[in-house]
């Protein structure tokens, strides 16, 4: 059986929009993206109809092992052959190996792992793990960020996602990202949380200056503040490092990983503390319960994830393509100033700042027509995201 086109493209069109999104499909019309995903592979999304991709979206990580990547879907199906989905509450061998394997690479003395299955589920387990760890309310996080479209995690984004659901839990607020000044002043004695993305991809990959992250941790010592860091995007090798925010020499006190920690084959998102935030937990050992979180098949598609970012010289080949396309964008830069204004990088967290927020969408469309996935940023459409898969050779970023 093919699960690829097994109806007409047209029809596959007319049944989501009736049943699955009316909006979505109706955005893609408009903008003229006439595209359903079929055959996937490596770097190369296809459309049903043939049309050829290559995804420098994946997904805000998903894929920086490609498509279908043949080692991790290997590693699923040995799982499967032996396990399931396990259950939650009892004591679990995948949990407990995946976890012994995460705290190893984490930063620092991270020493203690909650699996989830989305990003946002991560971030809800942060805050919460904060506020309780604190007694105390109040969460800081940055104008223009996101963290997921759960409930923390939704107050702790960018206004237009969260004013249509509020009145939200109370006790967030938000200071312009890499302004230690601001954060400063917005820091006091109820303060139990700073969250930030080590880069924040929906905000158009804006790169803070190279003190801040010793700023924020310095200010959460200084105020008793559990310092949070969102890696959902920027961890797993795409800055360069395993975390992002290791190319910043800082550990903070709960890191949240998720979305290329599936491989892109099964969710697993994790959210990794410090000990001294365990006494709640131990406490506690029911009070925050995740299905689905963690699930023994899927915890064996990490290892393997792992497996791959750690083999010698895989970091390495990161950073080498990403010189390829900072010297190619530096080229870009001078051919086209009227249009281009800057590029933003660490490693293949990438993005192009362009000189007008009509540009990012046209630039998206432009991007299609050309055979390039690229999206624009939603908190600053004058900003166009470029996150490769990190297994491009030198030839197809060149090509890009």
């Amino acid at each position: 059986m093919s699960y690829i086109a097994s109806y007409p493209k047209d029809k596959i069109t007319e049944l989501f929009s009736q049943h699955v999104s009316s909006g979505k499909a109706a955005f893609f019309a408009q903008a003229g993206i006439d595209f359903v995903v079929g055959k996937r592979e490596g770097i190369y999304i296809w459309d049903l109809e043939g049309k050829r991709l290559i995804n420098c979206h994946c997904n805000g990580g998903v894929f920086n092992l490609g498509h279908r990547n043949e080692r991790v879907i290997a590693a699923l199906k040995n799982a499967l052959a032996e396990l399931d989905m396990g259950n939650h509450h009892l004591i679990s061998e995948a949990r407990a190996r995946l976890a012994e394997r995460l705290v190893a690479v984490s930063p620092g003395d991270i020493n203690r792992v909650i699996f989830g299955v989305s990003g946002g589920e991560a971030i809800d387990m942060a805050i919460k793990l904060a506020r309780a760890h604190t007694r105390r309310a109040k969460v800081i996080s940055a104008m223009g960020g996101y963290h997921g479209h759960t409930g923390l995690a939704l107050a702790a984004g960018d206004e237009q996602y969260r004013a249509p659901f509020e009145p939200l839990s109370p006790g967030f607020v938000q200071v312009p990202f890499g302004d230690l000044q601001a954060l400063e002043a917005a820091m006091d004695e109820d303060t139990a949380a700073v969250i930030f993305e080590t880069i924040p991809a929906t905000l158009g990959i804006v790169i803070p200056p190279e003190d801040f992250f010793a700023g924020v941790r310095h200010l959460c010592d200084l105020h008793g503040a559990v310092m949070i860091q969102d890696e959902v995007q920027t961890g797993l090798g795409r800055c360069g490092a395993l975390w992002g925010i290791d190319t910043y020499g800082v550990v903070p006190d709960i890191l949240v990983t998720g979305k290329g920690l599936s491989g892109g084959i099964y969710p697993v998102t994790a959210t990794l503390y410090r000990e001294h935030l365990n006494p709640f937990m131990h406490a506690n050992p029911f009070i925050h319960v995740s299905t689905f979180g963690g699930a023994e098949v899927g915890c064996y598609v990490a290892l393997e994830v792992l497996d791959v970012l750690q083999e010698p010289g895989f970091l390495e080949h990161v950073n080498q393509i990403a010189r390829v396309f900072e010297a190619g964008f530096a080229d870009l830069l001078v051919k086209h100033p009227a249009v281009l204004l800057q590029a933003r990088q660490r490693g293949l967290m990438m993005g192009l700042k362009l000189a007008n927020p009509n540009f990012g969408p046209l630039f998206t469309r432009i991007g299609f027509d050309a055979g390039l996935l690229v999206i624009y940023a939603n908190n600053d459409p004058a900003a166009v995201q470029v996150l490769p898969p990190l297994i491009n050779q030198e030839k197809e970023a060149r090509e890009v």
